[in-house]
């Protein structure tokens, strides 16, 4: 891969330690891939900061790095950490839990990263705008800019975007170049989509079908708002390697050029009922567990609106980001729910924290990745219905 002579010099360690780990890092990703250089990014977002998922050996990469004067050079935002970073212990997470992820934080904070620990980066005033190249970990934040936005960024591993970060660039390939963002498979969706779960099941299907192949994806009938867009990203994201979706006549780059795919295939209501009856186990959970990815100021006033018709009967937990919070408190949505018996949460999720610590063992959530991933991270027994389905089921308690 060609290097500038600053980027040599980088890599030689002209500006230290840091900086020379991170190139060398980029350079290997870019010699892998055959990547002819660098290219600057706009901003970075890094995954993996929960220590829940990266333990010991993730705190201490971390503090190492900073510790060598690692600092970042773009505009840079977090993942979920494993708690509420100020009410963790209303959350009962285990004191020595919150004392090391409060270092993972700290350090990520030291380096210039902003503490942002969400999921949805997107969401943020900070918002990519079309061609920006990013390098963005979050799998399903990368679903979406590249989708929606039609920003380009590959999906990094946490390291790699924080290198990225600290270099302010990142290799050219993958979905950077034009000729890699091309559909590589038809989908025709003949069910009617009718909510966000419709939505996070038909990703999902495709996800884990077509795991490598880019879709081009036809909907009859369907409500294409920004909840529907996340979920559908997200679902795919779980049980796929994609990183791109198109949808005809919608998404940007469908917009721009005409895209034809020699595949197609057609997905029934029974496709989705089947991913569906996959993810859910018979059980009555007591928790409801909404916000994988975090929930957006829309669906905050959503769930407002229920909650004033009535206290919960179950326990309803929503995770969201800190902005979104702020913006939820000024408009009256947090006092509703809290008024209704739910609990609303910042920083974190119900997939990277230690949700199983504290008795939780069976939950109903909205999302298929919320449901995959609480399984296989925490043996959590899920039930998946709809936003609406789900808080009817808590007003009801049954």
């Amino acid at each position: 891969m060609y290097l500038s002579k600053d980027e040599e010099a980088i890599l030689e360690g002209s500006r230290g330690e840091a900086a020379a780990i991170a190139m060398k890092l980029l350079v290997t990703i870019g010699d892998i891939f055959d990547a002819q250089r660098l290219i600057p990014v706009t901003s970075a977002q890094v995954s993996g900061i929960s220590y829940k998922t990266i333990g010991d050996e993730g705190l201490e990469f971390i503090e190492e790095f900073a510790r060598k004067g690692a600092a970042v050079n773009v505009h840079t935002t977090i993942n979920p950490a494993g708690m509420d970073m100020e009410n963790w212990r209303e959350m009962r997470v285990p004191e020595d839990f919150a004392q090391k992820q409060e270092r993972i934080v700290s350090a990520l904070q030291k380096m210039g990263a902003k503490p942002t620990c969400t999921c949805t980066p997107y969401l943020l005033p900070e918002r990519p705008k079309f061609g920006d190249h990013l390098a963005w970990a979050e799998s399903s934040a990368v679903m979406y800019v590249n989708s929606i936005i039609g920003a380009r960024t590959n999906r990094e591993g946490g390291p790699a975007a924080l290198a990225s970060a600290v270099i302010g660039k990142t290799p050219l390939y993958g979905y950077h170049l034009e000729e890699n963002r091309t559909p590589t498979i038809g989908i025709h969706v003949k069910s009617n989509l009718e909510n966000e779960l419709d939505f996070s099941l038909l990703g999902y299907y495709i996800g884990k079908n077509f795991p490598d192949k880019i879709p081009l994806i036809e909907l009859e009938k369907s409500n294409l708002n920004e909840v529907n867009l996340k979920a559908l990203g997200a679902g795919m994201a779980t049980s796929g390697i994609q990183g791109l979706y198109h949808i005809k006549d919608v998404t940007p780059e469908c917009k721009q050029r005409v895209f034809d795919v020699c595949e197609r295939i057609i997905v029934e209501r029974s496709n989705l009922s089947d991913v569906k009856e996959s993810l859910s186990e018979q059980c009555s959970p007591e928790f409801i567990c909404i916000g994988c990815p975090h929930c957006s100021i829309d669906e905050m006033e959503y769930i407002s609106n229920i909650a004033v018709k009535g206290r919960f009967k179950k326990r309803v937990i929503i995770y969201t980001s800190r902005h979104v919070w702020s913006i939820a408190k000024k408009r009256g949505y947090l006092d509703r729910i809290i008024n209704a018996g739910g609990r609303v949460v910042r920083d974190t999720c119900m997939v990277v924290s230690p949700i199983e610590k504290v008795g939780i063992g069976e939950v109903v959530t909205n999302s298929t990745k919320a449901a995959y991933y609480l399984s296989a991270l925490s043996r959590v027994k899920t039930v998946l219905k709809s936003l609406g389905e789900a808080l009817e089921y808590a007003r009801n308690g049954n």
